[in-house]
């Protein structure tokens, strides 16, 4: 299935090439390539929107995930239909991104593929609302960004490795 890519922003020019590639190499790693997954980039309003509508937040954020389907962590769908073939979206927010690696001095394209396993790891029903979750959503962005690593000759590793 597919890796449907949007460039929804304007501010932050963007390589979707290598992104696209970075997706479906996590989502092959998550055992996952067979269902489709959309990606938006997006900017400071709009993620700004998404996320007062969503999490009550009025302010950008790096990611939010719309999952397709209700999963325990780690679980894949069983479709019925073809529609099923679907794990949702997944919206970075690359204005924020990009400023944040601009001031801490991190490669924009590893961090926003980072950025997006975490968003698939929450397509997939990971959550990090406690410390547990945490650490579980944290070995499984390891073990997709270890897999992504192998494949471009990176070194990739979780955001959220200092929580815990």
């Amino acid at each position: 299935m597919s890796v449907v890519l949007r460039n929804a922003q304007r501010s932050v020019p963007l390589r979707r090439v290598p992104l696209r590639r970075a997706v479906c190499v996590l989502r092959a790693a998550l055992g996952a390539s067979r269902f489709a997954v959309g990606v938006v980039c997006a900017g400071d309003p709009l993620m700004r929107r998404l996320n007062g509508a969503y999490r009550q937040r009025h302010e950008p954020t790096d990611v939010l995930s719309f999952p397709f389907h209700r999963l325990a962590p780690g679980q894949l769908p069983r479709p019925r239909c073809r529609d099923d073939y679907n794990l949702g979206d997944i919206f970075l927010g690359v204005e924020l991104i990009h400023r944040q690696c601009r001031d801490s001095g991190e490669d924009f394209g590893a961090v926003l593929a980072i950025t997006a396993a975490h968003g698939l790891c929450h397509l997939l029903g990971y959550r990090h609302s406690t410390p547990g979750e945490w650490r579980q959503m944290y070995e499984k962005e390891a073990e997709i960004l270890e897999a992504l690593s192998r494949a471009t000759g990176a070194s990739l590793r979780p955001l959220t490795a200092g929580l815990f």
